[in-house]
């Protein structure tokens, strides 16, 4: 076991401030951090064995003595992390500690390798030609060219029954489908994002409440509003011109236990892993989180290994929740405030 040369003192502070692009990052004590001795840190350990596996230049040296802890408890852990990282509040340019929290999640969706009446909404792979044309076309012409329909016939991966889980899927950017081949059997994959037609993306939610049509912009707000109004659904997802294509990756059981790859390249675990603005926090960089609202109460160690195009600024992360039903209510409701601290090497 990786033992402490010593304990430091939790409300010492000794370091500089550090300037970011996106951020300024400014010492605190340990005592700062809301809920610091009541993690289950063993839980973001997971996540941090990832991170290992692609480790920066700053986090790499520490590596081998992360997984040198990594059955040991969690006194232990916090033990290590106080002598070895220092704690630096994350705060915008202008000094504003104060930021925002959403969530997304892995949807599960039944579909099929072929169309029928009832499953007939497509799911693509990359176009031939999508960096020869900047941006693609939009998802109305998408769904309503000849020619763009011509220039993807037989890059479809699969299909899905409702247009707007398909919506979901390429907002969340990837997800699970049990696809139920030609044979009838079925087979359990994970469609992974593979790249996008690089239109500016807009909200569905917040087309509808510009709109007076919803009080809020949920999932199922969103879905009961479909339900009222059939005649008006491609009025909503033409809302949004950006539209995403996926590739297929199989899903063993090994594969199952995590998410997704995100932007630093390792799987995301459920409840540990974030997505940032890199230009605020670089991938690969355990920070604590602190954030409470009617959704949740967060106070826990997570890693930043993931990105968005909606997640900019200094303190701005989105959450993974994991997948499935729970994530999904979680993810739906998840929007506020967040403090963040980036736990630096010393």
């Amino acid at each position: 076991m990786i033992a402490p040369s010593a304990s430091p003192a939790r409300d010492s502070v000794t370091s500089a401030p550090i300037l970011r692009a996106k951020s300024r990052w400014v010492p605190a004590p340990w005592t700062e951090l809301p809920g610091f001795d009541e993690d289950t840190l063993h839980e973001a350990w997971n996540a941090w064995l990832k991170s290992c596996e692609r480790p920066g230049p700053v986090f790499a040296p520490l590596c081998s003595e992360v997984r040198g802890l990594s059955i040991a408890d969690d006194k232990e852990q916090r033990a290590w992390l106080m002598a070895r990282l220092q704690p630096y509040r994350v705060e915008s340019l202008t000094g504003n500690p104060e930021g925002l929290l959403t969530a997304y999640f892995e949807p599960e969706l039944d579909g099929a390798r072929t169309a029928s009446a009832d499953f007939s909404v497509p799911l693509y792979q990359v176009p031939l030609g999508l960096a020869q044309r900047q941006p693609w076309y939009t998802r109305k012409e998408i769904d309503t060219l000849p020619h763009v329909q011509s220039q993807l016939k037989g890059r479809e991966i699969a299909y899905l029954a409702d247009p707007v889980d398909a919506l979901v899927l390429q907002i969340q950017g990837s997800g699970r489908v049990r696809i139920t081949q030609g044979d009838g059997s079925q087979r359990l994959v994970r469609l992974a994002y593979a790249g996008t037609n690089a239109q500016p993306y807009k909200s569905v939610g917040r087309w509808l409440i510009e709109q007076d049509a919803v009080r809020d912009a949920s999932w199922p707000s969103i879905k009961a509003w479909v339900a009222k109004n059939p005649g008006r659904v491609n009025d909503l997802l033409w809302s949004n011109p950006r539209t995403t294509f996926f590739r297929e990756e199989p899903l063993g059981e090994l594969d199952a236990m995590w998410g997704p790859k995100g932007a630093q390249g390792v799987a995301l675990t459920p409840g540990r892993s974030i997505a940032v603005d890199p230009g605020s926090i670089p991938y690969g960089t355990p920070v604590w989180m602190a954030s409470s609202g009617a959704a949740a109460q967060l106070n826990k160690l997570v890693l930043a290994q993931d990105t968005g195009s909606a997640i900019t600024g200094a303190v701005r992360a989105d959450y993974f929740a994991g997948w499935g039903a729970p994530a999904q209510a979680l993810a739906g409701r998840l929007t506020q405030s967040l403090r963040l601290w980036v736990l630096w090497p010393k």
